[in-house]
């Protein structure tokens, strides 16, 4: 293996070096409990709150809306369980997408079980909702409408604002999952008319295990862990301090660099795609230009196994991912994928390329000699392309 090249940064990316500075003497010098109230606790009070503000100033919400999670998974079932619960005496029924991420889609399903009724909103060929399809499915028992503001697998960006808009004319709750879209799109939940919004520190250079979700003043929500008074009685157990702080300085970071790092992933971005889809049988997945995040490829490769695709570039020093996933031993096709009406043999053939801060032009440019070669390469052991 000559080189080690990340392409998975829509899995996680790195702790950037100012972040974990600035988070240290939390897990060193200052590791007293926020909620007692001696020096080094005051302290760590201190940088929580420091922390929440950026946040809150990152996408025009107020401090007292901004609430800590262990993650991106725990801000979504928190959302959508705890609106779910605080509004069944309004009704029961939810609208959502079919290409949500499994910490939406699962949760819905365990309130289906419970009694709830749910709508799966279909998607275009691109991963786009029909807006009159949301329209038509708000009825006087809809309480929240969840639409994941980007794509984690095809980069598509949804038309957010004017989700916003329905729902608030509509009065329905509405939340948005933007751990994909922090850091990668202007984000404000005021003129966007988001009620509650999903984040996760680590998909922003932040550490792992810590989140937030972003909660509408006014909004009427059940509690999803119970037990201590921390997060002002709404989020018990004692505070992950570093992992806050570094969420903070993280998402300032971001903030503060979004737009020029657009700017160059995006042409990046656009450079991969076209010399992909120059190869034969191969189809790009997802949204074009602007309405596809910026460092997001999703292509498949007609006649090539994804995960042999994957191999083979793993040993190459390729650090990718599949529009297919192992579960109990078999390989199941993405429903992300599915969603967009290709077929079981083609989602399983396909690449997503997911690029960040550390991705370089030569390392793009090795990439489009790489992989055309990698696929050639599969394509001659493979009878049935070459009968063709």
């Amino acid at each position: 293996m000559e080189r080690e090249i990340y392409m998975d940064y829509a899995a996680t990316t790195y702790i950037k070096p100012e972040v974990l500075e600035e988070m240290n003497p939390y897990l060193t010098q200052y590791f007293g409990n926020p909620s007692s109230i001696y020096h080094i606790s005051r302290k760590t009070k201190i940088a929580i709150d420091i922390a929440r503000e950026r946040i809150a100033n990152s996408i025009n919400a107020r401090h007292d809306e901004v609430f800590f999670t262990g993650g991106g998974s725990e801000a979504d079932n928190w959302a959508i369980k705890g609106i779910a619960f605080a509004n069944k005496d309004k009704g029961n029924h939810i609208i959502t997408t079919n290409i949500e991420h499994h910490a939406v889609i699962h949760t819905c399903e365990y309130l289906e079980e419970l009694g709830f009724e749910i709508t799966y909103l279909p998607v275009d060929a691109f991963g786009f909702i029909n807006i009159e399809d949301l329209k038509n499915a708000i009825n006087d028992k809809t309480i929240l409408v969840s639409v994941m503001f980007a794509n984690n697998e095809i980069g598509t960006i949804e038309p957010i604002k004017e989700i916003g808009e329905i729902c608030r004319e509509k009065n329905v709750i509405f939340h948005t999952d933007a751990v994909q879209a922090v850091g990668n799109i202007t984000i404000d939940v005021k003129d966007m008319n988001i009620d509650l919004l999903s984040m996760a520190s680590h998909k922003f250079y932040g550490p792992k295990g810590i989140g937030s979700l972003y909660i509408r003043k006014g909004v009427k929500i059940h509690n999803l862990i119970h037990g201590g008074a921390q997060e002002r009685a709404r989020r018990a157990g004692t505070e992950n301090v570093a992992g806050i702080v570094g969420m903070g300085k993280a998402i300032e970071i971001s903030i503060q660099n979004m737009e020029k790092e657009v700017n160059r992933l995006s042409s990046l971005r656009d450079k991969l795609i076209k010399t992909l889809l120059k190869i034969p049988g191969a189809k790009l997945n997802g949204a074009l230009g602007k309405n596809r995040l910026p460092g997001n490829v999703n292509v498949s490769f007609e006649n090539i196994d994804g995960e042999i695709l994957l191999m083979n570039l793993d040993s190459m020093g390729i650090c990718a991912s599949s529009g297919s996933a192992c579960s109990a031993g078999a390989i199941e096709p993405s429903h992300v994928l599915l969603a967009l009406g290709i077929s079981t043999e083609l989602a399983k053939s396909s690449l997503r390329l997911s690029m960040g801060s550390g991705t370089t032009e030569e390392e793009v440019e090795y990439l489009m000699k790489v992989i055309p070669e990698v696929i050639e390469k599969l394509r001659k052991s493979n009878e049935q392309w070459n009968s063709r």
